[in-house]
């Protein structure tokens, strides 16, 4: 999930209206509050709780100004409310500041102003910021050297951006939480997402950690905490293929849903080689006789990566033979893993930001091991910190909960599976197999998505159940895991997921008279097992509902029936998770649910 959204403007155009709809672009990163600041002869502010539509709802048709800030909140220090929101201003009022990130000592640092006289206005960590600085900048009226010596002063992780009423500049620091600059024609734009920058510029310097920027309305200087100045390295975005806007769908969930077959195609696009059966991830810069040398493989994600990380597991011990594991990247670091400087490290992650994945990245390079990316977001941290790896190209995900990245990190590692295999036991003709089926796949989503079945008879079955079980078995089973959290996030739905073998280990004494059961059956080996798990189901009263292919026999073992096209088993997850993504979206909208924007969720976690 990624925490609050900071984007901020300096040039020569009104800047409100360029904060709003920069903000309106990060949404996705938090949207417990939102608030910005312009700065003209003085600060106008404006704060306020929920969503930017309720702060447009406050903001005047027209307000002066060419410089401001803006940002868009994930409460973790302090509750919601108009004082909480960003931005924070000194007391003087010479100082204003946005940021993300978590202050770990600002309880002591609070202490420390109050003893000084200062009276905080708000519970939040990020206050205290703005009040060191405004007493750093009295020292030597110089706001670059200002922003070094309260930083010093911190512990934890920031994105600050920030201004100064007697300064015509800005000046941001990063350490831990991602910033970007976008560099136009005598304008500036900062953001906490590359996406948000692409409508203005393709010329971006990524900050990394230790970085302070100092910036007028043409002009960078970079710093470091680290002692030293370094060049604003100026990186040219790609254009992004896909349009970041609803078009005529409802929701952004529903739309991302839809856009998966092009998303794939996407994904998949000049990474086969039919001739030869294998695959060409070219940014993994391995030779076919390091890869057939492999130890070991280790996944390492969260929430929807980590289920992807799963599949990718099973594939590479399944087509490759080599041995691989999935690990929850909060847990891996804090668990002093073993690493040997052989093996192959992923780290999962859509937005390339996710906290938890870059500190077991990190982690896993101070013991030596090579760690490869496999993220969306073109530059992200991840991306940066690996340096080598594979783009998703899935487009912009607007919606919190993942879809289209879920499937497109699951076809990426069933390419890496299959190039591995390739080096070592995969013949050519099995690899050709999965090639072909591989490249079917987008169209027989497409096919799937013009006649999903009964979709609403399942979220009829769900919306008002006490809990609801997935159950899978062999690959299917992250795919239940899958399915269970795309209902708790955006249905709210309390859900359980297992391998189905494990029912019989606890979970069946949920059962009773009705409870859902949601079953994913694909046409596999274990696929007998799975009805064994139905039986032991409906024996306790259970409603079975049935994710199975078109014409399968099992069919007669389900009171819901959906259907899937007929799919190779070792990419069935790419397609059984899709009538699993269209239940949770509608059950959100039987239950009134803020599909896109779940309570308490970001869409990528930048704090640890």
């Amino acid at each position: 999930m990624l925490m609050c959204g900071i984007f901020a403007y300096m040039g020569h155009k009104m800047a409100m209206p360029i904060l709003v709809e920069g903000l309106r672009r990060l949404e996705y990163r938090g949207y417990d509050s939102a608030g910005i600041a312009v700065k003209d002869e003085s600060f106008t502010v404006y704060k306020k709780v929920g969503k930017v539509a309720e702060l447009q709802s406050i903001l005047p048709a027209k307000l002066n100004g060419s410089v401001g800030i803006a940002h868009t909140r994930w409460a973790t220090h302090g509750g919601v409310s108009d004082e909480n929101a960003h931005p924070h201003a000194s007391v003087s009022g010479d100082v204003i500041i946005v940021h993300n990130g978590i202050i770990e000592n600002s309880r002591t640092l609070r202490k420390l102003l109050e003893r000084k006289g200062i009276k905080l206005s708000s519970e939040t960590d990020s206050e205290t910021i703005a009040h060191i600085l405004d007493y750093e900048l009295k020292r030597d009226n110089n706001p670059t050297e200002a922003m070094h010596r309260t930083v010093s002063k911190l512990h934890g992780t920031w994105g600050i951006c920030a201004l100064f009423l007697n300064h015509d500049l800005m000046v941001c620091a990063r350490n831990g939480s991602p910033l970007i600059i976008g560099k136009g024609d005598d304008e500036m734009f900062i953001s906490s997402d590359p996406h948000a920058l692409t409508s203005h510029t393709q010329s971006v310097v990524f900050l990394d950690d230790g970085d302070i920027a100092t910036i007028t309305n043409n002009s960078i200087s970079m710093s470091s905490t680290s002692g030293g100045n370094r060049e604003a390295n100026i990186t040219i975005l790609e254009d992004e293929w896909g349009e970041a806007e609803l078009g005529d769908f409802p929701h952004f969930m529903l739309k991302e849903i839809f856009e998966q077959p092009d998303a794939l195609r996407h994904c998949i696009n000049g990474r086969l080689d039919r001739v030869r059966g294998n695959g060409r991830l070219g940014g993994l810069k391995l030779s076919p006789l390091e890869l057939s040398k492999l130890p070991h493989v280790r996944l390492l994600g969260c929430g929807t990566a980590m289920h992807a990380a799963e599949i990718g597991q099973i594939l590479i011990e399944s087509l490759a033979r080599v041995p691989a594991v999935a690990h929850i990247s909060s847990e891996f670091r804090t668990n002093d893993p073993v690493i040997d400087p052989l093996a192959l490290h992923f780290a999962v992650s859509q937005s390339g930001e996710t906290a938890d994945t870059l500190s077991a990245v990190k982690e896993i390079q101070l013991k030596g091991g090579q760690v490869h990316g496999i993220v969306n977001v073109v530059g992200s941290t991840i991306a940066r910190q690996c340096g080598q790896g594979v783009y998703i190209h899935s487009g912009p995900e607007q919606a919190v909960a993942s879809t289209k990245a879920f499937s497109n990190m699951v076809a990426a590692l069933s390419m890496f599976a299959l190039q591995v295999g390739r080096s070592r036991s995969i013949s050519k003709e099995r690899g050709q197999n999965l090639i072909q089926s591989l490249q079917q796949i987008p169209h027989l989503i497409e096919e799937y998505l013009e006649n999903q079945g009964p979709i609403m008879d399942a979220v009829n079955a769900v919306k008002n159940a006490k809990s609801v079980l997935f159950l899978g078995r062999g690959i299917s089973a992250p795919v239940a895991k899958e399915g269970a959290l795309k209902l708790m996030e955006v249905a709210y739905i309390p859900c359980l997921a297992y391998p189905a073998g494990e029912m019989k280990h606890g979970p069946i004494a949920l059962l009773e008279e009705g409870s859902p059961v949601i079953f994913i059956a694909p046409n596999d080996h274990v696929k007998q097992k799975t009805v064994s798990a139905i039986h032991e189901c409906r024996a306790r009263g259970a409603k079975i509902i049935l994710i199975h292919e078109k014409g399968d026999s099992i069919a007669e073992e389900g009171d819901i029936n959906i259907e899937i096209p007929k799919v190779h088993s070792d990419l069935s997850p790419i397609l059984t998770v899709v009538p699993l993504q269209l239940i949770a979206y509608h059950a959100a909208l039987e239950l009134g649910c803020d599909v896109d924007r779940p309570r308490n969720l970001a869409k990528s976690v930048t704090v640890e």
